[in-house]
Parts: C-alpha cells; sequence; structure tokens
C-alpha cells in the first residue's frame, strides 16, 4: 500500500465527519445548477473551520480525486492546481 494511503489519519478529526458529509457529494439524482451552487457553497464554510484542511487537500490532489469537495475545492477547482506542488500549495493557504 502506498504512503499516501497508509497516512490518514488526518480523516478523523476533519471537520465534515458525520451527517454534514453528504453536502460534500452530489446526490444519486439530477441536481439543478443552483442547487449545486448551494450545496457547494455549505461544505466549503465547513471546510474554512476544519483543521485538517491542508491534509485534506493534498490528499485528493496526490489520488486525483474527482468527485466532491475536499480542503475546499470542487473538482473543478482542484485540476486548476495539479502543476502545483503540494509544497506550492500549503504555502497559499
Amino acid at each position: 500500500m502506498s504512503a499516501v494511503l497508509d497516512d490518514q489519519g488526518w480523516q478523523v478529526r476533519a471537520a465534515c465527519r458525520g451527517p454534514q458529509i453528504r453536502v460534500f457529494f452530489p446526490p444519486s439524482h439530477f441536481e439543478r445548477k443552483t442547487d449545486k451552487r448551494e450545496r457547494e457553497r455549505r461544505a466549503k464554510l465547513i471546510c474554512k473551520t476544519c483543521s485538517v484542511r491542508e491534509e485534506c487537500l493534498n490528499y485528493a490532489l496526490k489520488i486525483r480525486e474527482q468527485h466532491g469537495i475536499w480542503g475546499g475545492l470542487n473538482s473543478n477547482e482542484r485540476t486548476e492546481l495539479l502543476p502545483i506542488s503540494t509544497v506550492e500549495y500549503s504555502q497559499t493557504i
């Protein structure tokens, strides 16, 4: 198993744990654009309070996670960061 997958202890300290996790991922049914924006806004507000936001984002970037809000960013926002190393990103938070 890779070091990336082994080092996930930060997840137990994540602010998104619990019933609010559903706002971090799209529903299984159709989601209107306005509903998606509101759901993502709510998820990002939770991320702003999270003590492991940097670890979460770095993990999502390393595994190229394509769904949900991770570290305060949606999949499109994370894709824009991929050319940036995780070391450089941690200095921009």
